[in-house]
């Protein structure tokens, strides 16, 4: 899990957009796009130490050997729409934007920043 808050506030000042929304999108089957505590990192890995459990690696899935890599991402989405007022994302006090990956680390991957005015 990847905080990547900052980069997005960023991204949203230098859009120019006062109101609207921000699209974050990851285009990788494996990855997701999500809202989450930012404050306390054991939160982060009891996350992950879940999302193992409940969807864990094993060679019995018909796809093969990243299966649970597949379906995990599905579970948690590959984008997140945020509102933006007077250039800011509309986030609750402990909430961030995290890029989770789980099927690495691998050497490229990206995400997708949009910013709509509206």
């Amino acid at each position: 899990m990847i905080e990547i808050t900052q980069i997005v506030r960023e991204l949203v000042i230098k859009s120019g957009v006062k109101n609207g929304s921000c699209l974050v999108y990851s285009p990788h089957t494996t990855t997701s796009v999500l809202l989450f505590e930012n404050v306390d990192p054991n939160l982060q890995r009891d996350f992950l130490a879940h999302m193992s459990r409940l969807v864990p690696k094993s060679d019995r899935y018909a796809h093969g050997e990243n299966a649970d890599a597949h379906l995990k991402s599905a579970l948690c989405g590959g984008s997140v729409e945020i509102p933006v007022e007077e250039a800011k994302l509309l986030l609750g006090e402990w909430q961030g934007i995290f890029f989770c990956e789980f099927d690495g680390p691998r050497e490229e991957r990206f995400v997708y920043v949009k910013v709509i005015n509206g």
